[in-house]
């Protein structure tokens, strides 16, 4: 299977979660955008394309222990756990590597409507080849001139951006494959993650450098999620905050912070124009039932 061909296959959105620095909330994201698909009556698959820390992956197994344990039915993609040849990969292990994915993807395209791909925090050769093949791109990054830096170099007097890093080049070219090959305009959505509740000067100017790459770039730039505990808690069960928010499904009393954190990832899915896709009161009820 190739790019090629595997464009040509029955239509399934890609959806590829992507930034080669860790740390800023990839498989959050990815987790969050599958179970509201799903959610939404789309058959959703997911590959875990990160094979060192499988965070996906174990997010995943954590919502099957406990759906489980408190005798529910959880919406469960169909996932993929990718494994990479080998930890030093010759340029014949990227092929077989790259191979691999395209026919894993294409299997999941025969039932699937939509893939989700979360993708390692590093530079690597299945990594790059999934963001070729993105309908839609993510790229979750934490609120910092730290985390910027893989996007865009910026002056650090005036705070202007001079120019685009590595990660930023790396994404145009998959651009320019996708559109070349297939005669698709990526969508790429950078998502100013792990935001502070309290404005900064730092976050201003963060978001003003975002502004201007977005337009050097040809992104999106929109708010994600903030510094919320809340967030971490849900990964160890395996939930996301479109769930039902009662005790018995989250194992707690249901607070504030869990009908927030909802709010947080409607208006994210809307921003990253899905939210349409849900049913009607599917995840607007159950907010109002919570609150």
């Amino acid at each position: 299977m190739t790019a090629e061909k595997l464009a040509q296959a029955p239509s399934a959105r890609v959806i590829v979660v992507g930034n080669e620095k860790g740390g800023t909330g990839k498989s959050t994201v990815a987790m969050h955008v599958a179970i509201a698909l799903m959610k939404a009556g789309q058959r959703v698959g997911t590959i875990d394309l990160d094979s060192r820390q499988k965070t996906f992956t174990n997010y995943i197994e954590n919502r099957h222990a406990w759906a489980q344990h408190i005798g529910r039915d959880l919406e469960i993609p169909r996932h993929i756990y990718f494994v990479e040849n080998t930890n030093n990969p010759t340029a014949e292990d990227d092929i077989a590597d790259g191979k691999s994915l395209l026919n894993l993807a294409e299997h999941l395209r025969s039932s699937c409507n939509y893939i989700v791909i979360d993708t390692p925090g590093r530079s690597s050769y299945v990594g790059r080849l999934a963001h070729s093949i993105a309908d839609i791109l993510i790229t979750p990054l934490n609120d910092s001139f730290v985390d910027l830096d893989v996007l865009g170099a910026v002056d650090r007097q005036t705070l202007t951006v001079t120019g685009a890093n590595h990660y930023a080049q790396m994404v145009e070219a998959a651009r320019q494959q996708r559109q070349l090959r297939d005669n698709v305009s990526m969508d790429w959505v950078v998502l100013r993650n792990r935001l502070s509740m309290l404005g900064s000067r730092n976050s201003r100017c963060v978001g003003q450098s975002l502004e201007q790459l977005s337009q050097t770039l040809g992104c999106r730039c929109i708010e994600g999620l903030a510094e919320r505990v809340i967030f971490r808690e849900y990964y160890l069960r395996g939930l996301t905050a479109l769930d039902t928010l009662d005790e018995a499904t989250l194992g707690t009393r249901p607070t504030m912070s869990h009908v927030t954190a909802r709010y947080e990832i409607e208006s994210l899915l809307s921003a990253l124009g899905l939210s349409t896709l849900a049913r009607q009161g599917e995840i607007n009820g159950s907010s109002r039932d919570a609150a």
